[in-house]
């Protein structure tokens, strides 16, 4: 999946809130007695992934992402001593040394049963150490269940026929808890729905075009996707009247922040 980094950034503020509330929750101490490895996992543009920087500079800080596009612009921004960045999937990334503060923002979704990825990801984090993830949970909202639907009528489901089209998908806050918990952590989870107001005509499009209709664009050509856009457009945009003020567009996020409590084997025991 291709992602625009361009368009992602266009609607900056808005996904950036759920981000710092999360890392506002991490209380890893000062410079000098916290984190000496910070890892952002599914950093994207690097925008987020420079602000941990700003917060723990002794810290080394690594920002890792899939997408070459998203990587190239993040290091366009700028690489230093302690901030760099890496083309990695986060499915087989693995540390070079225990992490202080593991961090993957609106990326757990996009990989089928990630719930099987949090024995690695608290692996990685050092006894006392912190991850925290944070996942949309809006998948029933319209801005979804229209994308869903459309992809079921006949001409893109033939035209889509033996194509993988990527579905993003997350759990229920309890059993984030409950994973975490077995885990061997001390978790606070929780939940939130924002209300973002989005500036701007066609804005619903245009913020699904960053992120929730990108799989299905990059199978399509020209033609196609101003196709798709255009019926998605006209299914969507009923449930997202523009306001005078702007498009109100409801947010739900799940949070988890744990601490590592447990020295149980991790996967640097035995080096």
């Amino acid at each position: 999946m291709r992602w625009d980094p361009g368009q992602y950034l266009r609607f900056g503020d808005a996904r950036a809130r759920p981000f710092t509330d999360l890392m506002a929750r991490v209380p890893a101490h000062a410079p000098g007695q916290g984190p000496d490895l910070v890892v952002d996992l599914g950093c994207g543009p690097g925008n987020l992934t420079r602000s941990l920087s700003e917060r723990w500079p002794g810290a080394d800080v690594l920002g890792v992402d899939s997408s070459a596009e998203m990587v190239e612009r993040a290091m366009a921004d700028g690489q230093g001593p302690r901030l760099r960045f890496e083309v990695a999937d986060l499915r087989e990334w693995e540390a070079d040394r225990p992490v202080d503060v593991l961090t993957s923002n609106a990326t757990l979704q996009w990989v089928p049963d990630h719930l099987h990825l949090l024995p690695r990801l608290v692996s990685a984090v050092r006894p006392g150490g912190w991850l925290a993830l944070q996942v949309p949970g809006n998948f029933g909202g319209p801005t979804h269940t229209v994308l869903a639907d459309l992809l079921q009528e006949p001409r893109w489901r033939m035209r889509l026929s033996g194509v993988l089209v990527e579905s993003p998908s997350s759990e229920e806050p309890e059993t984030y808890l409950s994973a975490l918990v077995a885990l061997g952590c001390s978790a606070d989870v929780w939940e939130t729905t924002y209300l973002q107001v989005l500036e701007g005509p066609d804005a619903i499009v245009s913020w699904m075009t960053g992120t929730g209709l990108r799989p299905v664009l990059g199978v399509l050509d020209d033609t196609e996707q101003e196709e798709f856009l255009a019926a998605y457009r006209e299914r969507v945009s009923p449930a997202y009247p523009q306001q005078d003020f702007g498009t109100v567009l409801p947010y739900r996020r799940i949070f988890a922040v744990a601490q590592r409590q447990t020295a149980r084997s991790t996967q640097f025991d035995t080096q």
